[in-house]
């Protein structure tokens, strides 16, 4: 009798048997700090999410709006932003939530965005640098610099930068940037920001941008000591998002199987951002890096040293144009 392994493996047993260890796990994942037991109210407070309109940005700014807080979508799509607008109104009850186009990937957009924003309002509390992608194809934008590099890394950079007076006389503030696990796998090389010398093989552009957020961070962070605002980065875990819509349908129906029964949910995704954004057991720390669980650990040894986060950052800056600001 003909046998084979895919045989084995595609007999129904083997398949229901995927399945049903699949839903346990899934049953059985670790939960972590929950926001539903946490009370803090933001009531007077204002919030800006960034990439607001999708997945985990979302969900980020429902909770804060729940929790009673003037929250800005930052998004780049104004018809995506507009339903995304109605369904926080609508699930939080808070009227006070308003939606401003950014497109991170444009430092132009990015500055009129900042401009506006600290023209009409007095106060920002919260900067939740959400917004980013995966897997975008090569690319230079017309300010001369490469895609991801700008979507994910030196558009949030600019945005905070722009907008750290106001935090500064606003706080208690807190800056939240959302990295990723995948930093381990990145480098650090300043031609990447031009688009040179990269290699662009599944998300390894990416890996690089996530490095370069724990780094800067860090840096703001001792930056902004006394100013009694606090900047820290997280992953929020490997989530079921759109992050990965720039991939091929292959890619994307694989990662979507997979993640069905092993990867958080968006609403999962959003809770580590939630923690460094509300919770009262983040008060006054800065310049740390939270794993998915809302738990402190330490990032790859690149992105703790001090010397390079001092380098990467004045290079950052002159990219954006606000060296001698």
């Amino acid at each position: 009798m003909e046998w084979s392994w895919s045989g084995l493996f595609c007999h129904p047993f083997w398949v229901v048997t995927t399945v049903v260890l699949g839903l346990v796990v899934r049953a059985q994942r670790k939960r972590s700090w929950s926001p539903k037991a946490c009370r803090v109210d933001l009531t007077g407070k204002t919030a800006i999410v960034t990439g607001a309109n999708t997945g985990i940005g979302k969900f980020i700014a429902l909770d804060l709006a729940r929790r009673g807080a003037r929250v800005i979508l930052a998004c780049r799509s104004r018809e995506r932003g507009q339903r995304a607008l109605e369904d926080i109104r609508a699930c939080s009850g808070n009227a006070n939530v308003h939606l401003r186009l950014l497109d991170t990937s444009s430092l132009s957009s990015v500055r009129d965005f900042a401009q506006r924003f600290t023209q009409e309002e007095k106060h920002l509390h919260i900067l939740v640098n959400n917004a980013g992608a995966s897997g975008l194809p090569r690319g230079i934008t017309p300010e001369g610099l490469e895609v991801s590099f700008a979507t994910n890394h030196l558009g949030p950079f600019l945005l905070t930068n722009l907008l750290l007076d106001l935090m500064k006389s606003s706080s208690p503030a807190r800056i939240v940037n959302v990295s990723s696990t995948n930093h381990w796998r990145g480098e650090v090389d300043f031609s990447h920001f031009r688009g040179e010398n990269l290699k662009y093989v599944m998300d390894s552009v990416y890996n690089h941008t996530k490095l370069h957020n724990i780094i800067c961070t860090n840096e703001l962070a001792r930056r902004l000591q006394g100013s009694g605002v606090t900047a820290n980065s997280l992953h929020p875990g490997v989530v079921l998002t759109e992050v990965m819509r720039h991939y091929n349908f292959v890619v994307q129906l694989i990662f979507n199987i997979i993640g069905f029964f092993f990867f958080k949910s968006s609403e999962e995704g959003a809770v580590s951002s939630i923690y460094c954004a509300v919770s009262e057991d983040v008060e006054g720390i800065s310049g740390k890096y939270f794993d998915s669980d809302c738990s402190l650990t330490l990032p790859a040894p690149l992105a703790q040293d001090p010397a390079l986060a001092t380098k990467d950052w004045e290079v950052c800056e002159r990219l954006v144009g606000l060296s001698g600001q």
